[in-house]
């Protein structure tokens, strides 16, 4: 690990101030903000990762969970992960957050992961965690070792020539079917972006991740009221029960009437380079019958566009049956 200064912000301005104060370099930002460390510390650890400073946040006022004027919800960026997925309004309107979150990870870092910092959770590729090898993600312009070698749990979804891979969060899967907003306070103030504009595709700059700038500072999350009658679920597929990552899953928030669907929000995790909204398998189910057969045509919309590589084109036909039981699961709940 590189020798780095240690600052701890008091309130967000001094946060900020910190974070604008030096630009990107090629490993990483100059500033690392870090409060649960679950995954900074891992990076800082392999040199993927090597800011010369690192500006403690957690003593910032940001860990609450508030109910909204219009009844929906407010969550702290500092938020536990395990505080979020047992608060009981989480749990009473917005199950298929709580059943991510208690997917993700184990219990211990449940306890100090966050959800600003679960936001922000990079890849677990191993060819961006090992800087023995070429990563256009850590170092622009050396090439993607994934495409030719090892791309089991590689992204099917959002892939381009310069990288495939998969985004790793549970709760971001979640959140992208729940259509969440992120409200992130900078150096030119604050400014909301919903969950879907936050996550940037990979494209010809795989580095670029995320809309946020040098010195933002994510101060918490938006979720709208629930949706009348709606259910909602998640599924997660993996090669293990415990504290793996998803091959595939799904998230679903699903409101029917007679049988007949009215509203659906579908999200994918394990398959996409960003947590994957599908407006394709929406559109198959509205208005259709709650049934296997609509459920099945929106699991072939969803995944019409995948692009498998040698070794994951498993996750296309994974994905579409992890899809399939969330929906046939939250339709029959």
């Amino acid at each position: 690990m590189e020798p780095f200064a240690f600052i701890r912000a008091t309130n967000p301005a001094q946060a900020i101030k910190a974070g604008a104060a030096a630009s990107t370099a090629q490993q990483g930002a100059e500033v690392r903000f870090v409060a649960g460390g679950t995954t900074l510390i891992d990076l800082m650890k392999l040199d993927v990762e090597t800011p010369s400073r690192v500006v403690d946040i957690n003593h910032l006022p940001l860990a609450k969970v508030e109910r909204t004027s219009d009844g929906g919800l407010k969550i702290g960026a500092l938020v536990r992960n395990s505080d979020l997925a047992n608060h009981t309004d989480v749990q009473r309107d917005y199950a298929v957050l709580s059943q991510a979150l208690l997917a993700g990870a184990s219990g211990q870092l449940r306890n100090m992961a966050t959800t600003s910092g679960n936001l922000l959770q990079r890849t677990r590729c191993v060819y961006f965690r090992d800087t023995a090898t070429p990563c256009n993600k850590r170092e622009p312009g050396s090439g993607c070792s994934a495409i030719d070698g090892y791309n089991r749990t590689m992204a099917v979804l959002g892939t381009s020539e310069h990288c495939i891979a998969s985004n790793p969060s549970d709760m971001n899967v979640a959140l992208t079917a729940l259509e969440a907003t992120t409200v992130i306070l900078g150096t030119k103030g604050e400014r909301k972006v919903p969950i879907g504009e936050f996550y940037l595709l990979p494209g010809d700059t795989p580095q670029r991740e995320t809309v946020m700038q040098p010195g933002d500072l994510i101060t918490h999350i938006l979720l709208p009221p629930p949706h009348h009658g709606a259910r909602s679920h998640y599924l997660k597929l993996r090669d293990r029960a415990s504290y793996e990552f998803a091959l595939a899953s799904a998230a679903v928030v699903l409101a029917s009437d007679g049988g007949t669907i009215r509203y659906a929000r579908v999200a994918l995790g394990g398959v996409g380079t960003k947590p994957w909204r599908s407006p394709g398998a929406e559109q198959a189910l509205a208005g259709k019958p709650a049934n296997r057969t609509t459920f099945a045509s929106a699991a072939e919309a969803a995944l019409r566009d995948a692009k498998p590589q040698s070794q994951n084109g498993f996750k296309i036909e994974l994905a579409k049956r992890c899809l399939i039981s969330a929906l046939t699961t939250v339709a029959t709940a």
